[in-house]
């Protein structure tokens, strides 16, 4: 099947390459953006988890943060927004999503890309209107549930956890598909999925994370690992922190901490390679992609209480494209 290939221009911008059925499974990327060229550079920020809501409401949810954080977002000037799941408090709320598109109206404004993931709190209250209330606030992705973009040497996966993800499920299928038909040009390939894939000592006692979808996903990107030429990023929600690791030479990165009610991490595990144990972590992190690297920036709300609210680096990485290695898988 011919791939349709777009220019990014408003909420339109994505044309399918194809609808996703269960019998037919497409190798070719979901979008392609053509005014990215192999090695352009961009500029991407990445977070979630704000639970966007009615202002006045501020149990499990930051009204101010939130919103300083959404309108900070937009001033970094991304050229792509990877959003990891819970924007709205309830999905199945139409409320809270005219609040969402209130507190984001200059996302759009500045034509941003808007790639998201589907968490937990878009499917709270009523499951099937949660997801329809997200794919209708997400024009862009054409309703897919998951997807991938592809943008010059960019691209992006997107997975859903309430689709099914066992080995023989359409989306485990067609995740793998992609995985072995990824683009020659791609330097980097982004994974999103709402919860984590890798996480800290603390979070593996008290919330039963990894689920066993995320490892089953793991597992899978991880026996294609020995024949893919990009670095990957695994890029989750769901924690309201911040944490990272490197596994197998994949970088996983959770972040979210857009304003929902922070987790406090009162110890990190050693595999943690973000050390500072401060709460709360409310924040977003910058990517940077240029000639062959990627640098990473995770910027924190310095102080949640302060009159004028302000964000300072707390950690910061950079991956360098690996076109020509060979993986070992260790299990």
């Amino acid at each position: 099947m011919r791939l349709i290939v777009v220019s990014v221009f408003a909420s339109t911008f994505l044309s399918s390459a194809f609808a996703q059925h269960p019998e037919k499974i497409d190798v070719n990327p979901t979008f392609t953006i053509s005014k990215y060229q192999t090695a352009s550079p961009m500029r991407i920020v990445g977070y979630g988890d704000m639970r966007f809501t009615d202002p006045s409401v501020k149990m499990g949810t930051n009204p101010r943060v939130r919103k300083f954080l959404a309108e900070r977002v937009a001033q970094e000037n991304p050229e792509v927004l990877l959003l990891t799941g819970d924007m709205p408090y309830i999905g199945s709320n139409d409320a809270d999503w005219q609040v969402f598109r209130d507190e984001t109206a200059l996302w759009r404004k500045k034509q941003i890309l808007q790639l998201p993931t589907m968490g937990n709190h878009e499917v709270r209250g009523e499951h099937q209107k949660g997801i329809e209330n997200y794919l209708q606030n997400f024009p862009g992705i054409q309703g897919h549930r998951y997807y991938s973009v592809l943008m010059g040497s960019v691209e992006v996966i997107s997975l859903d956890m309430t689709s099914p993800s066992g080995g023989t499920s359409t989306q485990a299928t067609w995740f793998a598909a992609q995985l072995d038909h990824l683009p020659k040009q791609v330097d980097f390939l982004f994974i999103l999925y709402h919860t984590p894939w890798v996480v800290d000592e603390q979070s593996k006692l008290f919330t039963n994370l990894p689920s066993k979808e995320a490892l089953t996903l793991r597992h899978l990107l991880e026996i294609h690992l020995h024949k893919m030429h990009a670095k990957v990023i695994v890029f989750n929600g769901h924690i309201h922190n911040y944490e990272r690791f490197e596994r197998n030479g994949v970088e996983y990165v959770t972040s979210g901490g857009g304003g929902a009610e922070p987790y406090p991490l009162l110890f990190r595990g050693s595999e943690d390679l973000y050390r500072d144990t401060a709460f709360p972590v409310y924040h977003y992190v910058t990517l940077d992609y240029r000639n062959g690297q990627l640098h990473g920036v995770m910027w924190k709300v310095k102080d949640p209480d302060a009159d004028i609210l302000s964000v300072e680096k707390k950690d910061e990485f950079t991956l360098v494209a690996e076109k020509n290695k060979t993986g070992v898988f260790i299990p």
